[in-house]
């Protein structure tokens, strides 16, 4: 089971119960640390699906279980990245600017 995987049941799982799945609580059930942007992708991609509250490749009862699709809409992601370095990179851009206004000014 990916991380990816485990985000989603653990999603399912807290809106099962009427709660709102928040990147805090899923960072405080996950087994182990993740980074908080690989939760935050993945709730954003996240839909409820309130039977997929575990992960299994077992047959049950004969019949193969479900085959869930739950890979990230790669354009999705490479867009969200993008616009992401976009973004930094006007910042820093902005605070070279006031950088060099600083020495022009110490000078």
């Amino acid at each position: 089971m990916t991380i990816n995987d485990e985000i989603t049941i653990l999603a399912n799982k807290i809106a099962n119960q009427g709660s709102k799945p928040t990147v805090a609580l899923i960072k405080t059930k996950l087994k182990k640390q993740v980074p908080l942007p690989v939760i935050i992708s993945t709730l954003k991609t996240w839909k409820h699906e309130p039977e997929l509250i575990s992960f299994s490749d077992k047959k049950q009862g004969g019949n193969e279980a479900k085959n869930i699709n739950l890979s990230i809409d790669k354009n999705n992601v490479e867009n969200e990245l993008s616009d992401e370095l976009a973004n930094m990179k006007k910042e820093i851009f902005e605070l070279k600017t006031l950088v060099q206004q600083l020495i022009k000014k110490i000078q």
